[in-house]
């Protein structure tokens, strides 16, 4: 992949080697957020997006950046936080445009690369967790030793895969931008269930699948930058991270019931979508009446 001929963003705050000081929201401590991941594992629900109620729920998300005085870091000038800039930057880029021809700005999100632990205004969270999104402070969080995990554990990996990641993460930033999280969290709090294969959450999940595929289509034409076996590491990383593949490696049998991203299938069914397609009203995974 040929990610160096994009813009680099500034939206990069480099956390890296800082620990998780220093950050605002949400306070609920190393014990507190362990509480919370155990019991979301255990009723198959997403920790991270427990963690976003949460936060909503008790109003403490702020308004500022989690630095001091509201400044943030300059990222460390290394490859990777060059490789994580540039796909940043395109996806600022390719959503800016579609927003600017239905007449809107994009107010892009921020990118915090982090080392072990970070405080969110969705809480406290340790790099087991994966990226995340947090609509909280409307920023994406990512551990770079996940993209290792992706090589060596979860049998995907590769410069377009990692884009994939930040591609989908930023996805959710569209999902906040548009009201479509807040239906979803609506759903919970009135006590409905948003798991299980057809479910609300999976939906959701998907269709960041599809806007990630989408902002690939979009930015190989501005750059042609894919190269031989660059889509097939995108598509074996969806299939790596399907809820199916994760369950049948974790305890050994299936629970559609328990699902909150989408089979294998889906995954790599819906960035087909977006990537083939690059039209945004294709990924309406709410109104599809298949996943």
């Amino acid at each position: 992949m040929k990610w160096r001929s994009a813009r680099r963003s500034s939206n990069v705050e480099d956390r890296r080697g800082m620990g998780p000081g220093g950050g605002g929201g949400m306070k609920l401590g190393l014990g507190g957020i362990a509480i919370v991941v155990v019991i979301g594992l255990l009723l198959g629900k997403n920790p991270m997006e427990m963690l976003g109620l949460l936060a909503e729920v008790q109003q403490q998300a702020p308004a500022g950046t989690d630095q001091p005085g509201g400044a943030t870091t300059a990222p460390v000038d290394d490859e990777a936080s060059q490789f994580v800039a540039s796909i940043l930057g395109e996806t600022e880029d390719v959503w800016g445009a579609i927003f600017q021809a239905s007449g809107e700005q994009y107010p892009p999100a921020q990118l915090v690369l982090f080392t072990g632990s970070v405080n969110s205004a969705c809480g406290g969270a340790t790099a087991a967790v994966g990226p995340f999104y947090c609509p909280g402070d409307r920023k994406v969080y990512i551990d770079l030793s996940f993209f290792q995990q992706m090589r060596d554990r979860l049998g995907g990996g590769g410069d377009f895969a990692e884009a994939y990641v930040i591609a989908h993460e930023v996805g959710h930033h569209i999902q906040t931008l548009t009201g479509v999280s807040a239906k979803v969290n609506q759903v919970r709090q009135r006590g409905g269930n948003v798991e299980g294969a057809e479910g609300p959450l999976v939906r959701q999940e998907l269709q960041a699948d599809c806007y990630a595929g989408l902002w690939a289509h979009h930015a190989q034409q501005r750059h042609a930058w894919l190269e031989p076996g660059d889509l097939e590491e995108a598509l074996n990383t969806a299939t790596a991270i399907g809820d199916d593949t994760l369950q049948r490696q974790g305890q050994g049998q299936v629970v559609p019931d328990s699902f909150t991203h989408g089979s294998a299938q889906q995954r790599v069914r819906w960035f087909r979508i977006g990537f083939e397609s690059g039209d945004y009203r294709k990924c309406d995974t709410f109104a599809a009446v298949q996943l």
